[in-house]
């Protein structure tokens, strides 16, 4: 979101693309074929996304909107176009409490609705709670805690007085290994990913605040995602990256996820700040219109990642709902909606319906979560200050108040966050040190272990590596309540036990270290990290991106002197993705290998739970390769286009992570210098497990329908004038400076209101053909309801297998289903399955339960336009991990 550079651009230009199509949004589109689709051009510079107009409007009868769409239409049609307009507009960067606010409607009694970051807890907040990054959680395989996540997240930030909690992410998916906010996601496989975060919108909208998915769509690094952050860097590109994908790999990998938040019913979506086939995503039609709100059936709203806006009426047409933070460039008091879409309005460029359609989205999402105008808890904090009375428009230092009432939103949720530390926590290597039993004599060794010594938050964003990693840096961080570091926990533990216990929490006192864990009786853990974050933070290098797999801070020269000097070595990273750790795997005096992820406030106590036995461990969600290089592809670094737009092409396809290796190193873990260290899906238990007895069971399900008809007429709710005095700034109302309004500058006419050179031409003019298209639409065959046609959701196989523990301790199994679709081109297999089965006793059998759906089973038709499952045989895996599938059978 925030970025310390500003984009590069004037008020002049502001002014301009009012009403002026952006030059990359479809302009010129390429000839369709006989069936309507098209054909990108090969040259990555001509990657093209085709137009999709008009932008769809919500459906009354879609199902689980059907109440808030009522309420949302008999609210909207009471609205005067002004008020209508300060809904979708933000005030400005650091114009009210929170990181984006849009305008009140004070004649109704409603108040400014707040939107916070964000995926792991609030930003700028205190009194709240720091929880585990969405990869720790992902790692636990449970979509019990994913929701109970959800549900925490919701409630604190409802308690605070957040409307619209920024999160969660499954964007960027972690295409590469060394993305900056892979972290914030939840894995690089779309079908897990998808599934947590529907799970944890389920949880944050049950808890009454709206959920917002993003970064939507193909925001897959943080280099170049911005033209002023990277001219800040020394870059002097004049457009953001374009990630060009094709059509089949946006459905099948990089799209899923947000399928399934649609289908979960999410209220919100942020588009992303980078182009996606030379198009800006928040005015890519094909990906708003097309994808998200046509095929997907999405019946929330598209707000704006902070200052990813490029144009006014275009990005209107193409989508986009919201605004945020209003402001073109952080505090300019210019806004591309605002009064320019009041005037857009008024002169028709944008339709009545479209104005109407872009408020009944935000607020049939406000009333889908159980809101209420006259329910609404105050915001009772302010991010721009932790004192307790600030300016609530602090960019400018107006209307000075109490801005913080140190509401504690806290409650339990430090025993959820230590659940999911300890079952997000992954043993890669156990020669049976583990689990610890009241060691004689323990070592903790390196800086990963102890705190920062400027304290948990001592570094802005928590842009910096000092000290334990428990959370990632940028936008998307919160304030630590506080922070169990491993160093305190483990010698909490070591009191208990009786244990002698002693620490040194540097990477660099070596002769120190090395006289220390060399003594008798001595179990050393040594930690090392490697972190990242958002692109707008630079830490050692890092530009959020990380700029190689390696251990941080010496840290694997810090393993080695340990392990050279101690035959019963622990290693414990925190990292924020996958680090190099095949030196490691086969070293004698290695015992035992964990990642601890970036597990929040109890990171701590969350450890010594798994190093103790106390809680079962988890399973890696992604692959650790044994190089940067063996993943294929990786950050783009350097521009590779001139001064223009970084071209970053997807040739890959659906071929990322474990989909990859298994591609170009089929066989065991380690078996060649290509093959994964530790693959997709591992994890060691504390027990075994044995799977048998695979039975498939096919359903008696027909073939699936497009959806009948056509969409009904776009709504025009309530009337207005076209009067353009009745749009001037109210006497009796006091301008503050930046601050976004809804009104004209000047009443004398459209063209001097605009301030645009260039004012005056009509919508067919200067939009593409059908923008302003309100008739009843024809609906695409893959389209019907939220999540797009239902019969993709029939299921067609049941399959079952039996895991039995053959251990002597209670432990959890987390069985995989993989599929291969059979195809030439398609992966050797993808996750298409998989469960959390808690507490299996010695001896116990029990039963592991996948249905597979219709879009379990398909592939993307790109001539179709359709999900259809081919004729290729279709194999079905059960097993441990991606390459532990002991069962298999092909699909009657």
């Amino acid at each position: 979101m925030k970025t310390a550079f500003l984009l590069a651009a004037s008020t002049a230009t502001v002014l301009e693309l009012v009403t002026a199509a952006d030059t990359h949004l479809n302009a010129q589109p390429y000839p369709p074929h006989a069936n309507g689709t098209y054909s990108p051009p090969q040259s990555s510079k001509e990657a093209y996304s085709p137009p999709f107009y008009p932008s769809p409007w919500m459906d009354p009868s879609a199902p689980g909107w059907e109440q808030a769409y009522a309420q949302a239409k008999e609210f909207v049609s009471g609205l005067t176009l002004l008020e209508k307009v300060n809904l979708t507009t933000g005030v400005g960067w650091m114009g009210e409490k929170c990181v984006g606010n849009v305008g009140t409607v004070p004649r109704l009694g409603m108040r400014s609705l707040c939107m916070q970051d964000g995926p792991l807890g609030l930003r700028f907040n205190t009194y709240n709670s720091a929880f585990g990054v969405g990869l720790t959680a992902a790692s636990s395989w449970s979509r019990h805690l994913w929701v109970d996540r959800g549900t925490a997240l919701g409630s604190e930030a409802k308690g605070k007085g957040v409307d619209v909690l920024l999160g969660p992410v499954a964007g960027p998916l972690g295409r590469n290994p060394n993305g900056g906010r892979n972290v914030e996601g939840f894995g690089s496989d779309p079908y897990l990913a998808g599934l947590a975060l529907a799970d944890t919108v389920t949880g944050i909208q049950n808890a009454g605040t709206i959920a917002c998915a993003k970064h939507f769509l193909l925001n897959e690094q943080e280099h170049f995602r911005q033209v002023g952050e990277a001219n800040g860097y020394g870059f002097p590109i004049t457009e953001a990256i374009s990630s060009n994908v094709d059509d089949k790999t946006i459905h099948e990998v990089y799209g899923w996820p947000f399928q399934d938040a649609v289908k979960a019913g999410v209220g919100s979506v942020m588009c992303s700040y980078n182009q996606v086939n030379n198009s800006y995503a928040c005015q890519n039609s094909k990906l708003i219109n097309g994808l998200l709100k046509e095929e997907y059936g999405f019946q929330g709203f598209v707000m704006s990642d902070w200052q990813a806006q490029h144009t006014g009426v275009a990005s209107a047409a193409a989508g986009l709902d919201m605004t945020m933070p209003g402001d073109t460039l952080f505090n300019t008091g210019a806004s591309y909606f605002g009064s320019n879409l009041t005037l857009a309005v008024l002169n028709g460029t944008v339709p009545e319906w479209r104005i109407d359609d872009m408020v009944m989205r935000i607020m049939a999402s406000f009333f889908k979560v159980g809101k209420s105008i006259d329910s609404l808890i105050e915001t009772n904090f302010d991010s721009w200050t932790n004192d307790e009375f600030g300016y609530v428009q602090a960019a400018v230092s107006e209307n000075w108040e109490k801005v913080n009432y140190g509401v504690d939103v806290r409650a339990d949720h430090a025993n959820h966050i230590r659940e999911v530390g300890a079952k997000g926590t992954v043993i890669f290597k156990n020669d049976g040190i583990l689990p610890l039993k009241k060691p004689k004599f323990l070592t903790v060794i390196g800086e990963d272990a102890g705190g920062n010594p400027a304290g948990p938050n001592g570094c802005s964003d928590r842009g910096c590596d000092d000290g334990t990693l428990a959370m990632e840096w940028g936008s998307g961080t919160t304030n630590f309540p506080y922070l169990v570091t491993p160093d305190a926990a483990l010698q909490s533990q070591a009191l208990q036990d009786g244990t002698r216990y002693e620490s040194i929490l540097s990477n660099y006192a070596t002769s120190q270290i090395q006289a220390l864990v060399s003594q008798p009786d001595a179990i050393a853990i040594v930690f090392a990290n490697s972190d990242s974050g958002e692109g707008y933070i630079n830490v050692d290098g890092n530009e959020g991106d990380r700029k190689n797999l390696t251990l941080w801070k010496n840290g694997d020269d810090l393993i080695k002197t340990v392990a050279a000097n101690n035959a019963k070595t622990i290693v414990v990273v925190h990292s924020t993705g996958p680090v190099i750790l095949k030196d490691y795997h086969n070293h004698p005096n290695i015992s035992a290998i964990l990642w601890a992820g970036a597990p929040g406030q109890e990171s701590g106590n969350s450890l010594v739970d798994i190093l103790y036995g106390k809680q079962s461990p988890g399973r890696t969600p992604f692959t650790w390769g044994p190089s940067l290089e063996s993943y294929g592809v990786s950050v783009m670094m350097t521009p590779n286009n001139g001064n223009g737009a970084p071209q970053d092409d997807f040739n890959e396809g659906a071929f990322i992570d474990y989909r990859y290796f298994d591609k170009v190193a089929p066989g065991a873990p380690r078996s060649s210098d290509k093959a994964p260290t530790y693959e997709f899906g591992f994890g060691l238990s504390w027990s075994t497990f044995k799977f048998s007895n695979l039975q498939i069971q096919k359903n008696n399900v027909g073939p699936m329908s497009p959806p009948n008809g056509k969409t009904i007429a776009a709504p025009s709710l309530g009337s207005f004038s076209k009067n353009l005095k009745d749009y001037g700034f109210p006497k009796n109302v006091r301008r503050i400076k930046e601050f976004i309004y809804p009104y004209l500058s000047s009443t004398a006419s459209g063209k001097e209101a605009s301030g645009d050179a260039h004012y005056g031409k009509t919508a067919k003019e200067f939009l593409p053909a059908g923008a302003t298209d309100g008739s009843p639409q024809p609906r695409s065959a893959a389209s019907g309801e939220p999540g797009g046609n239902r019969q993709l959701y029939d299921i067609l196989y049941t399959v079952t297998a039996t895991i039995t523990n053959t251990g002597d301790v209670m432990d959890d199994a987390v069985p995989q289903l993989y599929l291969s679709h059979g195809g030439p081109n398609e992966p050797p297999k993808v996750l298409r399955g998989f469960d959390r089965i808690e507490r299996i006793a010695p001896g116990q059998s029990v039963t592991f339960k996948a249905d597979l759906t219709r879009r379990d089973l398909s592939n993307w038709d790109t001539q179709k336009q359709q999900w259809v499952i081919t004729d290729y045989p279709k194999t079905v895996y059960v097993g441990s991990s991606s390459r532990d599938l002991p069962l298999s059978a092909r699909l009657p």
